[in-house]
Order: C-alpha cells, then structure tokens, then sequence
C-alpha cells in the first residue's frame, strides 16, 4: 500500500532498536507465527512466544 516501508529499511530501522519497526515485522509474521503455534488445531501459548522470541532474535541477527 501507500507509505509502506520497504523490508530492509524496517529491518535496519528495527535492528537500531525502533520499536515500532519491530512491532510492524512482528505485525507481518503474526499469522505465520499463529499457524506454528497450533497443535492439533489447539492454540499453544507457550509456542506461540517462543517463536516470537525466536522471530525478534533473527531480527538482531539479519544481515543485510
């Protein structure tokens, strides 16, 4: 859409420590974090923030 930033310029935005560039990948990976958090079509929490952990980890650790 209009305005909206590229990839890498939010990913070097969010590797600075923007918070609100980290908030808009983890915002881009929600359902795909959601459809790894489910367990026989249950939703597991637990999973669910370990991915997120993983996720903002790779964010620190992207090179670009």
């Amino acid at each position: 859409g209009c305005g909206e930033m590229n990839f890498e310029m939010l990913l070097e935005r969010a590797k600075a420590g923007d918070k609100e560039a980290r908030e808009e990948i983890f915002r881009m990976y929600r359902p795909l974090l959601i459809k790894n958090s489910m367990d026989r079509n249950v939703f597991d929490e637990d999973l669910y923030q370990e991915l997120s952990a993983t996720l903002l980890n790779c964010i620190q650790k992207f090179q670009i």
